[in-house]
This record gives C-alpha cells, structure tokens and sequence, in this order.
C-alpha cells in the first residue's frame, strides 16, 4: 500500500491507497499540533473516528498516524510493513525539481536550499519527510512538488522584469503553485474528451480559498497566476491577487503600515473577504449578494472579471484554446461562479449549457457543462492531489523507472 502525508506547519493529513492507486483505504488527520485542543480524525470501511490528543510535536503527530492505521477497531492494517511506499507532499522545489523524486540526503539539501523562497511551507514539508522516513525508513519515499509542473514555462513568462542578477543571485522568478492539481485534472480532461492531452490547448481554473489558473499547450504548463509570491494572480479569499506594486511603498511611506503589516493586510484581510466585509467564502457571499448586499455583488463580480481576463490572456499566448477546466472548491462547487467567468467568451467558442452547469456540483466525477454545438469544451473536474502524489509514488518505487 502507499501512504500519502501532506505536513503543515500544525497538521498532518495522511491517505492509505491500495498498491494499485483505485482505492482510498484508510484518510485521516491529525491537527492542532503543539496547540490546545488537538485532536485526530480517521475514517476507513470500519468507520470513522474522532478523538481528543495531546499531540506536542510533529513527531507524535506521525506516530498517531502510524498507531490509528494498525488499531485493532478502526485501522486499516495489520502490519506497518503493509506501507511499500511514501508519498509526501512538497510545496516548493524551485527551480531545482521539474518532476517527482525519490528521497534521499541530497534532495533533502535541495529542499533546504528552497526554504527561503517558501518559508511558512516548507520547513513543515521537511518536518514530514524527515519523521516519516524516520518512522518508516526501510520503505522508499517520494517527494511530489507544487511547483515542478510549472518549471516548463519558457522564460518569456516566468522572468520579472527587473535586473537579471535578482534571477540568477536570488532565484526570483515566476514559479506557480498548485501543479499537482492541475497536472492531475489535465489527464482527466484528456481522458474525457478521449483526445491526446498534446493536442489540447487548455486553461485551468484551480479555484478554492487559494487561486491559480493555468495555461497548459502540448501537456506542458506555458503560464500561470500565481508567480514569486502566492497572492498574485486572481484574487482569492484572502489574498488580493494582481495589484500595482506602488500600493506597497504607498501604504508603507504615506499610511505608515509597516512591512509586516502589509503583507498581514494583501495575504490575510484582502481578496473577497476584503472587497465584500463579509467572508471569504464565496456561498456566503452570494446569499449575501442575492440579498443585495452590493459589496459582496461587487466582489463576486470583481472575481470573476479577473479570471475572466486571464481565459483570454492565456488563450492569446497559447494561440488557442479548446478546453477549459474548473476545479478545487469554487471551481467545482459554484455554477453561478461559472457562469459568470464564461460569460461572453463566446468568441472563444465558451458556450455554457445551463442545465449541465447547474448539476454540476459536488460531484465524483468529471462532468462536461458546454452546449454540445460550443467549439471549446469546459469541464467540472474534481481535484486530487492524493491520488496524483501516489500515482507518482508508484510510478517511481515499484515500476522500471526506479
């Protein structure tokens, strides 16, 4: 079986996938890590769980993972040795990893090299890999990054526009996140349409309390939002998304905030909760709207207008398009939200079929929600990034290639 960790910097959700990567055998999570009121939570065919912990450290956090999975009532194993394989998420490889690797002491170095570029992410990604080889360490372990299917972006989109030494000193760069979810609903589309994924020319809308579109040509990434830092881009739920850098030296020179202030304000008070003073989430926001609040209208418009702008932009750099694809929270959750994106982007053939749109909603599986006569299929399809860190995991320790 293969175990998949994703570690945060106070929890750690886990799943247990059959060796063949069809079934979810065992998920679970343990949060509030080295806080009060920690607690675990699991669920198998035998049931679910949830129980108060004290749980003062990552490393007690993994050994209630490993213990909850071999429990005599409600586990899923009977023996550790059933884990043949590690999955762990990692947010950020730099320019370093373009793909998914086994684990050893120089990725390891490698990822340290990249904590400045991520440092609320990746010490907690290290802090996993580090307990689960420790825990497991006679199975291999995989690491799978958010960044590493946007490392083939060519360097005409992912270069800033400033000196070049800030690239080749100090890394600075466009990166992407969320490319594990998108690599994952690009072969599903692919399998949909029942086209080779080359042939398609396609925009990916990773829409959730974090936001990344992505332009995706001949099964590659060619652009995305979200670039150095992660609040660029669309506007998320807290987080502003594309704004005029003179904002910040405004704020900080002629309103006084400081630097940490600022960054409290454009990652933590902006994007839907700002514009609409009401929530972050969008089904709040739109009974809100409905009720005429005019603020939350205005950020439900505000969002989709710059997600609308990028299908355009992106389709303009890729010379086409022929699919796009909505995913994660929003994206697979909210019909109003999709229609108003599509809205008059007939001239790229985004023609919605209102009743398909409208059932298209907490689903399991991919759904198609375009007019059968639109030139550009648009898709709902459910993300899984655990299920794309252990088909990569498989892929790489029980298969030729390792």
């Amino acid at each position: 079986m293969i175990l998949t960790i994703n570690c945060g910097s106070s929890t750690i959700k886990y799943q247990l996938f059959s060796t063949d990567v069809e079934t979810v055998v065992a998920k679970g999570i343990v949060s509030r890590i080295g806080e009060d009121g920690s607690y675990f939570e699991q669920e198998t065919a035998r049931g679910k769980v949830k129980e108060l912990a004290a749980v003062p450290s990552h490393h007690e956090a993994f050994e209630i993972c490993i213990h909850n999975l071999l429990h005599p009532d409600y586990g899923a194993i009977v023996d550790i040795h059933e884990i043949e394989a590690v999955g762990h998420r990692a947010v950020h490889g730099a320019d370093l990893f373009i793909a998914s690797t086994l684990i050893d002491d120089e990725v390891i170095a490698k990822l340290e090299e990249c904590v400045p570029l991520a440092p609320l992410h990746n010490p907690p990604n290290l802090v996993g890999i580090r307990e689960g080889m420790a825990l497991l360490p006679d199975v291999p372990h995989v690491a799978v990054f958010d960044t590493a299917f946007n490392q083939t972006m060519p360097p005409k989109a992912y270069i800033y526009a400033l000196p070049y030494s800030f690239y080749e000193e100090h890394k600075i760069r466009k990166y992407g996140f969320h490319g594990t979810s998108v690599r994952f609903v690009c072969q599903q589309a692919a399998e949909v349409l029942q086209r080779p994924l080359p042939s398609l020319k396609m925009v990916v809308l990773h829409l959730g309390n974090g936001v990344t579109m992505t332009a995706v040509a001949g099964g590659q990434a060619v652009d995305t939002t979200i670039g150095f830092a992660t609040f660029s881009g669309v506007m998320m739920g807290t987080r502003s998304g594309d704004i005029d850098p003179g904002l910040i030296f405004h704020m900080h020179r002629q309103l006084g905030l400081s630097p940490d202030e600022i960054e409290r304000i454009v990652y933590k008070e902006s994007g839907l909760l700002g514009v609409s003073g009401v929530s972050n989430d969008v089904r709040v926001i739109t009974e809100a709207a409905q009720a005429g609040n005019a603020r939350c209208q205005l950020a439900l418009d505000k969002f989709a207008y710059m997600a609308k702008k990028y299908i355009g932009a992106f389709a303009a750099a890729m010379g086409g398009l022929n699919c796009v694809v909505f995913t994660a929270g929003i994206g697979e959750n909210s019909p109003l939200m999709r229609q108003m994106i599509c809205a008059d982007l007939e001239f790229l053939g985004v023609e919605l079929d209102e009743a398909q749109n409208e059932r298209a909603v907490g689903g399991k599986r991919a759904e198609m929600i375009n007019k059968a006569e639109g030139k550009t299929a648009v898709l709902v399809i459910p993300t899984n990034e655990e299920k794309m860190i252990a088909l990569d995991t498989a892929r790489l320790t029980m298969s030729d290639e390792r």
